[in-house]
């Protein structure tokens, strides 16, 4: 069965940072390497939205234009992790953060869009306050 878990969530200061992983667990390595990983996040009361997507050589990556310069997504398939590395945090990135797979095969790029993504973690809160 395939999961992903999302760490590395908490509460963070504005102007902070804080680096979020993603572990897939139930793939195998060559399979993990046929999917794109995107993440995505909800704050209460508004609807999930997109914030990155990285293909899956990782090679490409697409960022939502609210996190464009603070985010930095990453991969590192021999560990079947993803990473978020996010800077520059602001009150407004509180939010539940959500990673998810979609099955690209060959293709290059990722796709920026939640339709897609097949698997999905079970969330993790970023709270960012003074």
């Amino acid at each position: 069965q395939l999961q992903l878990v999302e760490s590395g969530g908490g509460l963070v200061q504005p102007g902070g940072s804080l680096r979020l992983s993603c572990a897939a667990s139930g793939f195998t390595l060559d399979d993990y390497a046929d999917y794109a990983i995107g993440w995505f996040r909800q704050a209460p009361g508004k609807e999930r939205e997109a914030v990155s997507c990285i293909s899956s050589s990782g090679g490409s990556t697409n960022y939502a234009d609210s996190v464009k310069g603070r985010f930095t997504i990453s991969r590192l398939n021999a560990k079947n992790t993803v990473y978020l590395q996010m800077n520059s945090l602001k009150p407004e990135d509180t939010a539940v953060y959500y990673c998810a797979a979609d099955y690209v095969g060959g293709s290059s790029g990722c796709r920026l869009d939640r339709r897609y993504f097949e698997v999905w973690g079970q969330g993790i809160l970023i709270t960012v306050s003074s």
